[in-house]
C-alpha cells in the first residue's frame, strides 16, 4: 500500500510539471483556447524568439493575447491586456476590441453610408449612428483560419463573404505575425477582393508598458507621435473632414511627454473623443523605416516604436475602460489602464476623395505593414 501510495504521488507531481509545462511565460493555458465559435476551430499559438520574448496569438478575431518583454531589471513583463481564455472573447460575454486583428474596416464610417461605382451601400450602423470596426459581427468577433504556424510566425486567413455586415465583394485577408529576435513584432496585411469594396486592417492591442496595469494607468507613459496634424471629431466620434496643426494643442505629441499631461485640459476635442481617439496624419508618409510613434514607461523602462507604411495612426487613450471587464489574471481593467496605437488610413475615407482611397478592386492586392518594435531604456 505505501509503495503504491508513492506511485500515485509521483504520478501526481509528474501529471503536475507536465501542466505546469504547458503553460506559456505569460501564464495562459492553450487548454483555454481550444474551444469552437460559429462551428470553427479555436486556439492560442505561441512565438518565441532568442531573448526569451513571446507572444502569443489566438485565431478567434487574429487577437494578440499576451506580448511579454523583459524590462529595466530583466523581469518579463507582460505588456498588453487581454482575457485568460478564448470564451471571454466571445461578444455575448464581453463587447472588447483587445488585441484583433480588425477589418473590414477599422475605424468609423460615417452613418455607415459608402459609395462605389456609383452604387450606395448602407452598413451597419453600430457606433453613434456609424460604422465602426466593420460593423457589429467585424472579423475581430470572428475565427480566422490558421494557415501557416511555428515558433517564428502566425499566419491567418479570414474570408468574409460577399455581404458580409453589408460591404461588397468576396475578400480573403490574411495577417502575419513575426516574432524576429531582434523584439520586434511584424504585422502584415494582405487582402484581394472579388467585386469592389473598401479595407482599412488595423491592429488593437491596449498597452500598459508597466506590465502591471492592476497598479498602473498610462497617464504617466511618454509618448512621441512623428505628426504635426491631426483629423478632429464631432460629438459623435466622427472625423469633420479636416486637418488640423497640432501645435500649441494638447494633440502637439512631437516632443516626447506624459499621455496624462494636458488630457484634461478644457479642449473641445477633448471633450469630443472623452480623451484622446483621434487619428494623427504622420510625417513619416509610409516610410516604413521612419519612426511613427514611440511609447515609454519610466515604471518598467520598456519601450515600443511603431513603424508603418500607412498614413495615419489612431491613439486611443482607453476612454471606455470602466472598471466592468476583468481580464488576465482576474486584473479589472480601469480607465485609460490601456491604450492603442492603431496604424491606418484617416477615419472615414471612404467618403473622403481627397485623402488615401481605401478602395480595393478585383485584380489588386491589399497591403498593410506594422512593426511594434521593444526596447529597454535603462535607469
Amino acid at each position: 500500500m505505501k509503495k503504491l501510495l508513492i506511485l500515485l504521488g509521483a504520478a501526481a507531481l509528474l501529471a503536475a510539471c507536465g501542466q505546469q509545462k504547458n503553460l506559456t511565460v505569460s501564464g495562459l493555458d492553450p487548454k483555454d483556447f481550444e474551444g469552437t465559435y460559429n462551428g470553427m476551430p479555436t486556439a492560442l499559438y505561441t512565438m518565441t524568439n532568442a531573448n526569451g520574448m513571446e507572444v502569443c496569438v489566438t485565431n478567434f478575431g487574429g487577437r494578440i493575447v499576451s506580448i511579454m518583454v523583459p524590462d529595466k531589471n530583466g523581469n518579463m513583463q507582460d505588456v498588453v491586456l487581454g482575457f485568460d481564455k478564448v470564451s471571454d472573447y466571445f461578444p455575448e460575454n464581453n463587447q472588447t476590441d483587445f488585441g484583433a486583428a480588425i477589418g473590414r474596416y477599422a475605424n468609423r464610417i460615417n452613418q455607415g453610408k459608402i459609395t462605389l461605382d456609383g452604387v450606395e451601400y448602407q452598413l451597419p450602423q453600430n457606433n453613434f449612428g456609424h460604422c465602426l470596426h466593420g460593423g457589429p459581427t467585424g472579423w475581430q468577433y470572428q475565427v480566422y483560419e490558421c494557415v501557416e504556424a511555428d515558433a517564428s510566425h502566425v499566419k491567418l486567413l479570414r474570408v468574409s463573404p460577399d455581404g458580409d455586415n453589408n460591404f461588397p465583394g468576396e475578400v480573403k485577408a490574411y495577417v502575419t505575425y513575426t516574432l524576429t529576435d531582434d523584439n520586434k513584432i511584424d504585422i502584415q496585411y494582405e487582402a484581394t477582393t472579388t467585386a469592389p469594396t473598401v479595407i482599412n486592417m488595423t491592429n488593437h492591442s491596449y498597452f500598459n508598458l508597466s506590465g502591471d496595469p492592476a497598479k498602473y494607468d498610462v497617464l504617466n507613459h511618454l509618448l512621441n507621435i512623428n505628426s504635426t496634424s491631426f483629423t478632429p471629431v464631432d460629438d459623435t466620434y466622427m472625423t469633420t473632414g479636416e486637418i488640423v496643426p497640432t501645435a500649441g494643442t494638447p494633440f502637439d505629441f512631437k516632443n516626447l511627454k506624459p499621455v496624462g499631461q494636458d488630457i484634461f485640459a478644457d479642449d473641445e476635442q477633448l471633450r469630443n473623443g472623452n480623451g484622446y481617439d483621434h487619428n494623427w496624419v504622420l510625417d513619416s508618409a509610409g516610410d516604413i523605416k521612419k519612426n511613427a510613434a514611440m511609447l515609454y514607461s519610466p515604471e518598467s523602462g520598456i519601450t515600443l516604436f511603431v513603424y508603418t507604411d500607412e498614413p495615419g495612426i489612431q491613439v486611443y487613450s482607453g476612454n471606455f475602460l470602466d472598471g466592468t471587464v476583468k481580464g488576465k489574471k482576474g486584473v479589472v481593467y480601469e480607465q485609460r489602464h490601456g491604450i492603442c496605437l492603431e496604424t491606418q488610413h484617416y477615419p472615414d475615407s471612404p467618403n473622403k476623395p481627397e485623402w488615401p482611397s481605401v478602395v480595393l478592386r478585383p485584380g489588386e492586392t491589399y497591403h498593410s505593414r506594422c512593426i511594434f518594435s521593444f526596447i529597454v531604456k535603462e535607469d
